[in-house]
Formats: structure tokens, C-alpha cells, sequence
């Protein structure tokens, strides 16, 4: 669900764009991730680079570029950013140290994936255009997740699928829009969501905790389980652990899919 004029009292539907963002943090280091497959070297949401912010903006303006920064803490990074937006009042009780900023350059994307604190987001977006596709938790059995993790596989191009490769997908039912500048999305606990940079721009997200008592477990068990348990099998059985989650993400799905 997209919400329209929702923020247009705050300071920062006026102020916030990214050369504002150069003014106040532009001395900061920010991580940098980028679209590589997963590699069983990389650490749990480890960066693949690191830059000040400054260069970072300025990279965004010049050219299509395929860094992102990802789960950006506002609240601990830029607290003068705080004067610029409040906890809206949406139904839901937000996470008031969570405030988190994400950017990206034209044709930048994620993976389609779900949160691992299983959160309700308001997604706000400023600056230019993002597109996203979500589905519903209960479109899972059609999207080739990756066991033990949070992704579906990563070499499904969501903006334009294959259907001979990943035929299952084509029983899959979700929902497409743009985020434009000021507008919100609302993203209920659980959902995947895919997310593609149609100009270089950034989003803020506030999170709300699973109001459903089994999404708030499953979130438990993602952050103090799950997770641990990739990182040590990364470690024990390197690659070889990857490319066996990949396998059986297809395996899966096609499994399920075929009945």
C-alpha cells in the first residue's frame, strides 16, 4: 500500500534531497554493498566497500553505479536529521532508535528478500523514483527461497523473469508500484520485497515489531538462530554450503510447484 501526502509537514519533504545529505554527513564513512552473489566469505550483511559520504553522493550524481548503502542508522550517524521528520501516527507503535536510511544509484536493486526481525516498514522515499515488487508470506512456496537465509535465489531477474528457468514463479501472485519523492509504502511483517532504483535517490524506513505472536518467534529465531547457524556453516563448509542452499531452493520449489 502506497500512502500519498502523508509527510508533507515535515522538514524534510522540502529539505531532503541528496545534496542536503552531502551538506550534513558528508564526512561520514558510510558501507557500501553492491548486487555479487553471495559469497561464503562475506560476513551476515557485511559491506563489500566503504567511502565518506561526500564521494558516495557524488558518485550517485555522476553516473549509474551498483552501491547501495543499506540500514543506515540515522538516529546514531546524523542526529540533526532527526529535527527533520517525526513518528507518525499510522496504527502501529514504531521503533523510535531504528530509523534507518537506504540509497542507491540508477539501476542499483536488491535481492528480493524479507526482513529478519520480521518488522512492519514504513518506507518513506525522497529524491527520484525506486520501483518494488512485493509478495505476500503466503507466495513463499512459489518464489525459490534459500534455506536459511532471507533471499529468494539470486539469479532471478524479478523486473523480467524467466518462466522456462523458474516456472513456479508464474503461480506467484503479488504487487508492482514506483515510490516517488514524499510518498510512503507500507510493507506488513513478512513480506518480501524487491527494490530498483529508477534514478539515484534514498528511502527512510521505521519499523514496527510483528504484531502476529508466530512472525514475532519466527524473528527471534532468524536473529539469534538462524543467522549463527549460516555464519558457522559458512565457515565449516565454505562454498560448497552456498551452492548447496541454491540447489535446494530449486529443489524445493519445484517440488512444491509440481503438485
Amino acid at each position: 500500500m502506497v500512502i500519498e501526502r502523508a509527510i508533507e509537514n515535515w522538514p524534510a519533504f522540502k529539505k531532503w534531497n541528496l545534496d542536503y545529505i552531502r551538506e550534513v554527513a558528508g564526512d561520514k564513512i558510510v558501507p557500501l554493498y553492491d548486487d555479487r552473489p553471495v559469497n561464503h566469505e562475506d560476513g551476515f550483511n557485511e559491506p563489500h566497500a566503504k567511502m565518506k559520504m561526500s564521494e558516495y553522493v557524488d558518485l550517485l550524481k555522476a553516473k549509474p553505479t551498483k552501491y547501495r548503502i543499506f540500514l543506515w542508522n540515522v538516529l546514531k550517524e546524523v542526529p540533526q536529521l532527526q529535527k527533520d521528520y517525526e513518528f507518525p501516527d499510522f496504527g502501529l507503535t514504531l521503533k523510535k532508535k531504528l530509523p534507518m536510511l537506504f540509497f542507491g544509484g540508477r539501476d542499483s536493486f536488491t535481492f528480493m528478500h524479507y526482513d529478519i526481525d520480521m518488522s512492519n516498514i514504513f518506507h518513506f522515499h525522497f529524491e527520484g523514483k525506486k520501483e518494488c515488487i512485493l509478495f505476500a508470506p503466503s507466495e513463499t512456496k512459489y518464489l525459490y527461497k534459500v534455506p536459511n537465509s532471507l533471499i529468494t535465489h539470486e539469479s532471478i531477474d524479478f523486473e523480467n523473469p524467466d518462466f522456462e528457468k523458474w516456472p513456479a514463479l508464474q503461480q506467484a501472485s503479488g504487487f508492482k508500484t514506483d515510490l516517488n519523492h514524499g510518498e510512503v509504502l507500507f510493507m506488513p511483517e513478512g513480506y518480501w520485497h524487491y527494490m530498483k532504483y529508477k534514478t539515484p535517490g534514498f528511502s527512510m524506513s521505521l519499523r514496527s515489531w510483528p504484531k502476529n505472536p508466530i512472525n514475532f518467534a519466527e524473528g527471534l529465531y532468524n536473529v539469534f538462530i538462524m543467522r549463527n547457524f549460516d555464519i558457522l556453516m559458512r565457515k565449516i563448509r565454505g562454498q560448497k554450503w552456498i551452492d548447496q542452499k541454491n540447489r535446494r531452493a530449486i529443489e524445493r520449489t519445484s517440488k512444491i510447484a509440481s503438485k
